[in-house]
């Protein structure tokens, strides 16, 4: 069975655990921080963790079947023994899957009476939910789905972790900084406590605090106005493109990234027509699992020849903007960075 992050919270909240979870999503600070809670929280001052806590990474063959009979075992001076899975996949491909149907009997026979004693953790890079493995582990396990966390669930996180670390910051300072983060939950997390750091011994975050030390992220990480334009959605193009210019991008460094993200699914779509593998795809262009979902939609979408044209135009607009054809200064470059855009968003 499905769970959300809040039922997983107010579970743990009445310290229930179920014998087997399964961890999984883009979101994976959020992913690794559940794990880390889970087992903090099975133990209690006293007992002897060290002895009833272990890690198996399922890129070894035969930990599978060593996690379990772990599991299978009393605990030491203790009264719950945790068992982790790490590097679990079921892709959509099968290719490098560390979870094949050759396991399910065992699976089965584990799950149909686990142990009271233990807790099982596996924490997926990939969970596909169409493979047989993968529905087999959701609907057989507490699996528990980490998405990314919407604009509204940041500005709690955010907020949370601020007073957490005992410093104030009024609500418009707060969306400032939400809006130079991107969607990362590390990084933003990290920021938080850099400002908090910095706010010292006052302990108020304000708006010049924040300009001055938080970076712009969200122009530097964000694949959204290039997903825009292979789906061919010129009115929210253009929206992202003028957001992110008015947050202060520099033109010349925002249309770097976009040569270097239709360079990246150039490579993707290449590589997809030759029938290479997503987890292959992923390790030769070096993608975190968090971003992938959103990149992979967008190679299968764009078509390899408009790919070509798209990484050409983008040429053309980097000569106009440096010789200042078309205007010259910021105004110029972002007349040349609109018109790219829209005729990109027609391709």
């Amino acid at each position: 069975m499905v769970y959300s992050r809040e039922d997983l919270r107010n579970q743990l909240k009445r310290r229930e655990f179920a014998p087997v979870y399964v961890l999984f999503g883009p979101e994976t600070y959020l992913r690794d921080l559940a794990a880390k809670t889970i087992a903090d929280l099975s133990f209690t001052a006293g007992e002897f963790r060290d002895f009833n806590e272990t890690a198996f990474s399922l890129n070894s063959e035969g930990n599978l079947e060593k996690a379990l009979a772990a599991a299978e075992q009393l605990p030491m001076m203790a009264s719950r023994r945790i068992v982790r899975l790490n590097d679990v996949r079921v892709s959509a491909s099968g290719y490098r899957d560390t979870i094949t149907e050759a396991h399910e009997p065992i699976l089965n026979r584990f799950l149909s009476d686990p142990p009271e004693h233990s807790t099982v953790i596996l924490v997926a890079d990939e969970l596909n939910g169409v493979r047989k493995m993968g529905r087999f582990l959701r609907e057989k396990t507490a699996a528990v789905e980490f998405t990314r966390l919407t604009e509204n669930d940041l500005a709690v996180w955010a907020e949370r972790e601020f007073k957490d670390a005992g410093v104030a910051i009024d609500d418009l300072s707060l969306r400032f900084f939400l809006g130079k983060m991107g969607p990362d939950v590390l990084r933003l997390t990290n920021e938080v406590k850099k400002l908090a750091a910095a706010s010292m011994p006052g302990g108020v975050v304000d708006i010049d605090l924040v300009e001055a030390l938080a970076p712009d992220t969200r122009e530097l990480t964000n694949f959204e106005l290039t997903d825009h334009l292979v789906a061919g959605r010129r009115s929210k193009a253009i929206a992202s493109l003028n957001k992110i210019l008015d947050d202060g991008a520099e033109p010349l460094a925002l249309l770097g990234l976009l040569a270097y993200n239709y360079r990246r699914l150039l490579m993707a779509k290449d590589m997809m027509k030759r029938g290479a593998a997503r987890s292959d795809i992923s390790n030769i262009l070096k993608m975190r699992y968090s971003d992938q979902e959103a990149f992979f939609a967008a190679a299968r979408r764009a078509d390899l020849r408009d790919l070509c044209k798209a990484i050409e135009r983008l040429a053309q607009t980097d000569v106009a903007i440096k010789s200042s054809i078309g205007g010259t200064g910021p105004a110029g470059a972002r007349i040349q960075l609109e018109v790219l855009v829209c005729e990109l968003a027609l391709m």
